[in-house]
């Protein structure tokens, strides 16, 4: 495989996979596909998905000055905490009363893009699993401190985190025939993943395992990140 092609290549399918895990932006993605619809969903998803190339791009030539914003960081991650808990009051709300029917944050009237753009970019936690990422791919020399590199490699990313979304996207809407009349359920398992993945968040901050930990000690993560690379070159020589 050309080089470029490799690098595009890795940062898709890197941010694929990362993007499978149940997390606040691809359930959010899917609730609005259920509420609103697949467009609304996609744009949702491009906003969220343009804040986590910035971060990239931050993470490739200014991690230096990244780690140095512990207040900020901070600040974001409690922000984070205090929007999913919004989120998972909002869907629990719509499960208590079937008039409602909609997350009312999530189906507000705000512009999808700029609602994903705004969720992402409070989500610090996507700093420190792209640096993690970028530094083992400089170690293994997949990827160069050149800019074609950095472009190919940021645009794999994005197109990653797309294609993982829309399994959310998609699959919301099937969700959404296969529950149809039941609607208060949707609403009380999402509230509910919401609720986990709140609680998750506070207890990283609380035990000190938050952004800055990772950040201060980036080993931990790049040795896993290490791992994985070895299982995807097993496959067939390549990622």
């Amino acid at each position: 495989m050309p080089r470029l092609l490799h690098v595009f290549f890795t940062g898709m399918v890197i941010s694929f996979i990362g993007t499978l895990p149940l997390g606040t932006l691809n359930i959010a993605a899917m609730q609005i596909s259920i509420s609103d619809g697949i467009h609304p969903a996609i744009l949702f998803s491009l906003g969220a998905l343009t804040a986590e190339v910035v971060y990239v791009r931050l993470s490739l030539v200014a991690m230096d000055w990244v780690r140095k914003q512990q207040r900020i960081l901070k600040a974001l991650e409690w922000m984070t905490v205090v929007i999913v808990s919004a989120l998972a009051a909002s869907s629990f709300y719509a499960a208590l009363h079937p008039e409602v029917d909609k997350n009312i944050i999530l189906s507000s009237t705000m512009n999808r893009f700029l609602l994903g753009l705004f969720m992402s970019a409070l989500n610090p936690v996507q700093i420190p699993f792209w640096f993690g990422w970028s530094t083992v791919l400089f170690t293994k020399n997949i990827l160069l401190p050149r800019k074609d590199h950095y472009n190919l490699y940021i645009a794999g990313i994005g197109i990653g985190t797309l294609l993982g979304n829309m399994v959310f996207i998609l699959g919301g809407k099937l969700v959404a025939t296969v529950v149809t009349g039941n609607q208060s359920i949707l609403n009380w398992v999402i509230g509910g993943i919401f609720a986990i993945t709140a609680l998750l968040q506070l207890t990283r901050i609380l035990i000190k395992k938050d952004v800055q930990h990772k950040l201060e000690h980036p080993e931990e993560d790049v040795k896993k990140h290490e791992n994985l690379l070895e299982d995807f070159n097993k496959t067939d020589g390549r990622i």
